[in-house]
């Protein structure tokens, strides 16, 4: 018996639950189930198993990759358990929870969860891609710091994994994403965090060229302590930013885990080139979202990615060339996110976020709703990580693939000997491949390729 909502197409209420934020993504199940628990999460699953129905996952829908069509959607953000150890300095929180309900819940005890730009995002979905966040390069990826994870598998079973309970699919699930069963609940660390050095310098794009080439010259010197990115962003109205002339603006982001002196110090020369604004000071980490104002209206996004290695003037000429002042640029964001330090180790238990040796990730985005735009933005896209290859380490980053699937895509997000381990996990657990509303990893083919038993 589901105490939740089971509908239908058609029935009210069927297109608000289905219903992505990532709006270039629209879910068509054949059912849609508003979950309230894991007993509602089991019996969907295995009714799903027992019509052979494909089982896709949401809860924000920030990262939706595949329409659940003729499947099984799970809805879990009536999920919203959560519950934090201030002694242990953990979080225990259900599939629902977004990060802006745990930051404000850690707060309090002077905690901080490793969440990501947007505090919009779905706390569980974010941590099994993997978890790339603004206290990233001191503390590695939100993946590297769960505890256990709780999650369905295709049986209808309900399994605690862990370092000593199924640690294969606790490896899997740490970056695999949905692709071995519905995860309803996990507890993972908070880390101290009294306040925050951070916020935004703003630079008109005319200085685009001298702000990007000091951004690399510095940020190559940077603790770890320090997380930053480097925006170039066109953005809809001039008048949003004082100064700006063409509606280009370069942004460049800091978060710093230190004290305000020692943050201002390291950002002189950034603050030496002058920018129109600067919003950079101590400030709580309950305002953290304000360091990138990730926009929290749902809509179209066009999305595209890769992994770069170390970066030089070279490559910052191709990247004004492109996007900077001048350019006939349609996308709305290109954006470089610094990577290393933490973020590059391996962490104290082995999960399967890949590409670890890259320097900076390198994301644009740009909403377009009508088909004429989308087509420009993706030409523009597509031309610009071509001619970022040279400096390209080959890989992706499986959350910042949202709106798109495309295989070979997904077997960049992971090392080769990591992917076959990936489909052997998902041949045991999912053979039949009913997970695969998500950033798809089949099954292994063959029998011989199973490495451990499924009852592990």
């Amino acid at each position: 018996m589901v105490k939740g909502p089971v509908l239908e197409s058609g029935q009210s209420g069927y297109q608000a639950e289905c219903a992505a934020y990532q709006r270039i993504v629209r879910h068509r199940p054949a059912l849609v189930v508003g979950a309230t628990g894991g007993a509602d999460v089991a019996a969907a699953v295995s009714f799903a198993a027992r019509h052979d129905l494909g089982i896709g996952v949401q809860a924000t829908g920030h990262g939706a990759a595949v329409p659940a069509d003729g499947g099984l959607l799970v809805s879990t953000r009536r999920m919203a358990g959560l519950h934090v150890d201030p002694g242990a300095r953990t979080v225990r929180l259900e599939a629902g929870v977004r990060w802006e309900q745990v930051i404000h819940a850690a707060a309090a005890h002077g905690l901080a969860p490793l969440s990501g730009s947007s505090p919009d995002v779905g706390a569980v979905g974010y941590t099994l891609g993997g978890g790339l966040g603004l206290l990233g390069r001191k503390h590695g990826y939100a993946a590297d710091h769960v505890r256990w994870i709780d999650v369905v598998t295709l049986d209808g079973r309900l399994r605690r994994t862990s370092p000593a309970e199924h640690p294969e699919l606790f490896w899997a699930l740490r970056g695999g994403k949905g692709n071995f069963g519905v995860v309803v609940a996990m507890e993972a660390d908070l880390i101290p965090v009294p306040s925050l050095y951070g916020g935004v310098l703003i630079f008109p794009g005319r200085d685009a060229g001298d702000v990007l080439r000091e951004y690399l010259r510095w940020s190559a010197e940077a603790p770890e302590e320090m997380s930053s990115s480097i925006a170039l962003i066109r953005h809809a109205s001039p008048d949003e930013v004082p100064g700006l002339r063409d509606g280009l603006a370069v942004h460049v982001r800091v978060a710093y885990l230190g004290s305000g002196r020692r943050g201002a110090e390291l950002i002189s020369p950034l603050r030496g080139l002058r920018p129109v604004l600067d919003t950079v000071a101590d400030m709580p980490y309950t305002r953290v979202g304000s360091i990138h104002n990730d926009p929290r209206e749902p809509g179209v996004y066009h999305e595209r990615m890769m992994m770069l290695g170390r970066l030089d003037d070279q490559a910052a000429g191709v990247l004004m060339e492109l996007a900077g002042p001048g350019a006939r640029c349609p996308v709305r964001l290109v954006e470089l996110r610094q990577l290393g330090g933490a973020l590059g180790r391996a962490p104290a238990v082995p999960n399967s976020v890949g590409n670890r040796n890259a320097a900076f990730a390198l994301f644009s985005a740009s909403p377009a709703a009508r088909q004429e735009e989308a087509d420009e933005v993706a030409a523009a896209q597509a031309r610009l990580l071509a001619r970022m290859q040279p400096w390209g380490t080959g890989g992706k980053y499986v959350n910042f693939l949202a709106g798109r699937a495309d295989p070979a895509e997904v077997l960049a997000c992971y090392s080769a000997a990591d992917h076959r381990r990936l489909a052997t996990i998902k041949a045991a657990y999912d053979p039949r491949n009913l997970f695969r509303f998500t950033h798809n990893i089949p099954p292994a083919a063959t029998a011989e390729d199973l490495r451990f038993d499924y009852s592990e």
